[in-house]
């Protein structure tokens, strides 16, 4: 994609933010968008006003994208994000990525909904994604590098930063929050997996499956933006529990969840942003 797209996107919600960009952005996942409602002093974009902009078209994605403060600390949420199932390909998936990498952003919090594949996970716990196993097939760095925000063969080794991780789990455990480390595979959707799918994924060490954040992730790396994930598990993925799946679950779950998840979310913004 032409530079010149970025910067069109970016001298927009520079335009309409009129002020400071913060230094940390959520991308919130299914069923979690509830965070956009602690924001305060808020500016509110619908994806559909910025340039090249996608549009969310999953229910539980509202497609704006929200300027404001969590308390006291900056921030700059997406409430919804695109996905490869929806027919977009992963310059569109990623390119709100590259917008915050030209705005200044420093860190980015990706949020998501996935199915638990490891045995001693239940709906509503939470998991650090301290890695992933990519299941696409594709990587979103395919194609003409784009020299002016990384290099042509990143190092991810350290993808998932680990200060980042560790600063979420003191959090989670001084909010007495059960939270999980570990691995998240990452598949195309919008299908679930199959039993023999999720048996495979398990041998191979993924302790949770979804079908978002990776590339969102790869690219904020190749970007210089330091990453952090979590998981939200909000069913157990197929072949565990003698159950079909369904998406209301997941957003039931999510539900259940909001409050421990927005005081999480919020208290490591504002640790963020006081450490500065």
């Amino acid at each position: 994609m032409e530079m010149s797209k970025y910067s069109e996107a970016v001298e927009y919600i520079q335009a309409r933010i009129g002020g400071d960009i913060p230094k940390t952005a959520v991308i919130l996942g299914s069923g979690l968008g509830v965070m956009a409602d602690e924001i305060v002093e808020k500016v509110v974009i619908p994806y559909r006003e910025i340039p090249h902009f996608p549009l969310s078209t999953v229910a539980g994605h509202a497609g704006e994208l929200i300027i404001g403060k969590l308390n006291f600390a900056p921030i700059i949420a997406m409430n919804g994000r695109f996905h490869y199932y929806e027919g977009y390909d992963f310059e569109q998936i990623t390119f709100p990525i590259r917008v915050f990498a030209l705005l200044g952003v420093e860190n980015i919090i990706l949020t998501n909904a996935a199915g638990g594949i490891n045995f001693d996970y239940a709906p509503g716990d939470f998991m650090i994604i301290r890695d992933h196993i990519n299941f696409s097939g594709v990587s979103p760095l395919r194609g003409k590098n784009l020299d002016e925000f990384g290099p042509r063969f990143p190092d991810m080794t350290n993808l998932y930063d680990n200060e980042l991780s560790t600063r979420i789990r003191d959090l989670a455990l001084a909010s007495k929050i059960n939270i999980n480390e570990g691995v998240y595979a990452y598949l195309q959707g919008p299908n679930y997996e199959t039993p023999a799918e999720i048996k495979a994924l398990r041998v191979l060490g993924a302790d949770a499956v979804g079908m978002s954040t990776v590339p969102e992730a790869i690219v904020a790396r190749h970007s210089g933006i330091k990453v952090a994930g979590i998981s939200c598990i909000t069913n157990m993925a197929a072949g565990i529990l003698d159950k079909p799946l369904n998406h209301e679950e997941v957003k039931e779950t999510a539900e259940l969840v909001r409050e421990q998840f927005k005081e999480l979310i919020k208290n490591l913004v504002i640790d963020l942003y006081t450490a500065k």
